[in-house]
């Protein structure tokens, strides 16, 4: 149900009701995240989150006028906007510890939070606004997506090395490499279908760049919620986890996508 919804927002939303969705991704992300890390602040972590929402709105909305490239627009926003919400949890932590010895962590944690899941997620707006931004974001999906199934049926029947067993018990070197695999088969689909601007390099940059990102960001989830001790990010999408659980490879995936469309896609 999520999927056939987010394919309709992309392609006939436009880039306003996209960015609202990337707001509302951001703060469901963020509450996760503070849930996981810190429970007893639970207050603190809605607000810090309904905060955290803005960065995408903030650090998009100069670069949506036409020919500017949100990396030209955005610098002179990110200094004082990061800037105050630090202070703000510095200050909330340092009025309100219950044990000092956990402080230091807790203002490390609502950092972290707010450099994972909006500094990330504001590169798939950026992403849409691009020319042939649309299809960006569908090559971003498509090679992910491809890359998560193809990694889980070769892991399923030709898993034998594990490749990260502290993290990730179950995942395996070999269905790395089937997802590495599928990502590529994946990028290629995509050029053959709806995206014929794509060169053949493109494709394998592609996939190369946010196909290994989009799998290292799926362990770096994990690695979070087993340091945290929890099963699931969330709960907030029935059988399958919270918002985290479903964006965790895409996060990382994201800045690839953008940075490989700016740099080298928009630059022939």
């Amino acid at each position: 149900m999520a999927l056939p919804l987010l394919i309709l927002l992309v392609l006939k939303g436009g880039i306003f009701l996209f960015a609202l969705f990337i707001v509302l991704l951001t703060v469901l992300g963020l509450g996760e995240f503070y849930r996981m890390a810190l429970p007893e602040r639970k207050i603190d972590g809605v607000v810090v989150s309904l905060a955290g929402g803005c960065i995408p709105l903030f650090l998009t909305l100069p670069a949506l006028a036409p020919g500017v490239v949100a990396t030209q627009a955005v610098p002179g926003l990110v200094m004082p906007l990061l800037t105050t919400l630090f202070v703000a949890c510095a200050l909330r932590v340092l009025f309100s510890f219950r044990d000092i010895r956990f402080a230091a962590g807790e203002v490390a944690f609502f950092v972290a939070g707010l450099l994972y899941v909006p500094l990330l997620l504001t590169h798939l707006l950026w992403l849409r606004a691009l020319p042939h931004g649309i299809d960006w974001i569908f090559l971003l999906l498509v090679v992910v997506m491809s890359g998560d199934t193809a990694a889980y049926y070769v892991g399923s029947s030709l898993g034998k090395h594990k490749l990260y067993p502290v993290v990730s018990p179950n995942k395996s070197v070999e269905g790395a490499i089937g997802g590495l695999c599928g990502s590529i088969a994946g990028a290629f689909i995509v050029k053959a279908t709806f995206f014929p601007e794509l060169s053949s390099g493109d494709c394998l940059a592609a996939a190369l760049l946010m196909g290994p990102l989009g799998q290292v960001g799926d362990l770096f989830e994990s690695l979070l919620k087993r340091s945290f001790g929890v099963k699931d990010s969330g709960v907030i999408i029935p059988g399958h986890g919270g918002v985290l659980d479903r964006l965790d490879s895409i996060l990382f995936a994201a800045p690839a996508g953008y940075y490989y469309a700016v740099l080298f896609f928009m630059n022939r």
